[in-house]
């Protein structure tokens, strides 16, 4: 048979049956989502679940987690420790089953555990498979057991070490960079933002996390302890710490209803934004599901019959809307399900039915007790909903107007916007850029077949403080809705956004490298993360990273992007090298922009991405908003990076 029918030959030989770890090497983002940044924090929070899940079961109350000085991971918790006798179907030790079979563990038998997080069961095995080298320590019945593994295969069998009086499990386990080609490199702050979020949603564990890597100012390794009595309830004063409330204090409740454990917490600001969290099992479903449909559903009904009942909304025009209930209102649902169905692998919206009646006669009382018990607090809530319903009537006659400008305009475009030729969203990108003299730069620099050149005049306003009608009156603002081709507000959701007509699936954010830049640029990413949140989470939003400064000496030149390339430059280059530094990008012509900025072979762009949405939101109220000491107090402890990532 010739070389090329062997090469076209389908047979039953060319079918791949690949086991568990190995398809888990194969495929790892079908695991673990990606194999970037987000992936790889993901392997320490799959870890951490099966200690919480430990805790849940009430078997665990400490949790410690260390950041090794070679970037491999430490986790070691107070629970029963990983069973290590010989499992009966697979001859060997339970330990080593849990450890290098997909879908092995305790999570699957009921008497174990009625709840638990992780990744459809695939948690620490998933690790194992895309580890460099795991070492497992149990201490167990007194006795210390180990075993080692090498990119999920194990390099011997389980072995006993030693006595001991402690009970537990200890991992340690280092990301394979073969899988993690991006990095392997830990942010401390990712992981204790996720470290502090668990000790919020279960109360009483103490969970320490520990950076072997820095030191803090003592000279002592970098450290914080996470621990809540109250629960959702400091979560919510948390993540409200820079708004201003209108009510005494938190509306907080837990219970059991239908037999699924609800907890609840909630409090109205003076914002006009609404934040609504919800997590399944500690796990956060950021799109929602039947929980956050019986919250709402709870919310409103109580809400609107206890205003009804007033007589404050006698005077009232038009109907009040269940959008109306909810501005202003931060709030953290969170339940446990014993057998929860998400849709998708992500476990991003919970499907399970039962959930929203549970949750929503759970948030009825709760309010209906509240309401009762606090009436001064109840008016003031109902008096937030009716300026929220009359805010919304505005906002919507101002979102006509944005329509109707965006029919009766010419080709239905800002004057301001200069297009690109391509037609087909998927290739075309677009630029908003600081200022018209800029903006003039690039629409010289471009290539006009792809790019659009959007300018923006001075600071756009700041949505974090304004009125949503306030929003879309700004001229600025409709310029960008109107180039993008979005539309947002429909019947059923008055804050719905529509992006089925998005005109360009790259929008590229370009100020100026200095204070002022940096400024607007958050201005812009609190306005996409308050109106816009779908864009950022398709992976539309981009930042530019134009170069700090242009290093010289006779036809030789090179950029820079901070001051340490700068200085390696000018290292290579020797005496007599001269240094423009950009202040702007008005100071590079139309050439230097396209090369350094917007050409796509050379260029860098930062996507826009939000890895914790409670931690995104509580940092964009805490840097746009009216309280000082706190915007203060992050800037100090961050203006060394200078760089904030959503």
């Amino acid at each position: 048979m010739s070389e090329e029918t062997n090469k076209n030959k389908y047979s039953a030989d060319s079918i791949q049956a690949l086991e568990g770890m190995e398809h888990v090497r194969m495929r790892p983002s079908m695991y673990i989502g990606d194999v970037g940044v987000r992936g790889l924090h993901h392997l320490v929070y799959e870890v951490v679940d099966n200690s919480i899940d430990e805790a849940l079961a009430g078997h665990c109350d400490t949790i410690e987690v260390t950041i090794n000085e070679d970037n491999s991971i430490t986790t070691k918790d107070n629970g029963r420790g990983i069973p290590v006798e010989i499992h009966k179907k697979e001859g060997v030790s339970a330990l080593e089953v849990v450890m290098t079979k997909i879908g092995a563990g305790g999570k699957f038998d009921k008497d174990s555990y009625k709840v638990s997080g992780g990744l459809h069961g695939v948690g620490v095995s998933c690790v194992n498979a895309l580890s460099d080298h795991l070492h497992a320590y149990v201490h167990r019945d007194g006795k210390v057991w180990e075993q080692e593994y090498e990119r999920g295969k194990t390099l011997y069998p389980v072995k006993s070490t030693g006595d001991t009086d402690f009970r537990g499990t200890i991992v340690t386990f280092k990301p394979d960079p073969t899988i993690f080609q991006q990095t392997t490199e830990y942010n401390y702050d990712t992981l204790a933002s996720r470290m502090r979020e668990l000790a919020y949603l279960n109360k009483g564990i103490k969970i320490t996390l520990t950076d072997l890597r820095h030191k803090d100012d003592k000279g002592e390794f970098v450290s914080e302890t996470f621990h809540s009595e109250e629960g959702l309830r400091e979560f919510v004063k948390f993540l409200d710490a820079s708004r201003n409330p209108i009510i005494g204090r938190v509306i907080a409740m837990e219970g059991e209803k239908n037999n699924i454990p609800v907890e609840v917490a909630m409090i109205y600001n003076d914002s006009y934004a609404e934040n609504l969290h919800s997590y399944v099992n500690n796990i956060n479903t950021h799109e929602g599901g039947t929980h956050l449909s019986g919250f709402r559903r709870g919310l409103t009904s109580t809400l609107k019959k206890y205003a009804d009942a007033s007589g404050m909304l006698d005077k009232l025009k038009f109907e009040i809307a269940g959008d109306d209930f909810r501005e202003g209102l931060t709030a953290i649902v969170s339940v446990k399900v014993a057998e929860p169905q998400f849709e998708g692998q992500t476990k991003t919206k919970l499907g399970n039915r039962e959930v929203t009646s549970a949750v929503s006669q759970a948030v009825s009382e709760m309010l209906e007790n509240y309401l009762e018990e606090n009436p001064s607090d109840a008016k003031t809530i109902v008096e937030k909903v009716i300026l929220a319903a009359q805010a919304r009537h505005a906002a919507k006659k101002a979102r006509e107007m944005v329509q109707r400008k965006t029919v009766m305009s010419i080709g239905g475009l800002p004057g301001k916007l200069s297009d690109c030729s391509e037609q087909d969203p998927a290739l075309c990108e677009v630029f908003l850029v600081e200022g018209d003299s800029a903006g003039g730069t690039a629409k010289q620099g471009r290539d006009r077949n792809f790019q659009a050149i959007l300018p923006l005049r001075g600071k756009i306003l700041n949505v974090e403080k304004a009125m949503h009608h306030k929003v879309f009156e700004n001229e600025e603002i409709k310029n960008i809705f109107t180039a993008l081709g979005v539309t947002i507000g429909t019947e059923e959701d008055s804050k719905a956004l529509n992006i089925s007509k998005l005109r360009y699936h790259k929008i590229v954010i370009m100020c100026d490298a200095d204070v002022d830049g940096s400024h607007i640029s958050t201005l812009i990413l609190t306005f996409f993360f308050r109106y816009m949140k779908e864009l950022i989470e398709g992976g539309h939003v981009y930042i530019a990273a134009p170069p700090l400064y242009l290093v010289k000496k006779g036809a030789k030149k090179q950029y820079a992007w901070n001051d340490d390339q700068r200085d390696i430059i000018m290292k290579e280059f020797g005496d007599n090298a001269k240094i423009q530094r950009y202040k702007g990008l008005g100071e590079m012509n139309a050439e230097q922009l396209w090369d350094t900025t917007m050409n796509p072979e050379f260029r860098t762009l930062r996507r826009v991405s939000i890895d914790n949405l409670t931690e995104a939101d509580r940092i964009f109220s805490m840097l746009m908003g009216d309280e000082v000491p706190p915007r203060r107090e992050f800037i100090e402890k961050n203006a060394v990076y200078a760089n904030i990532d959503a």
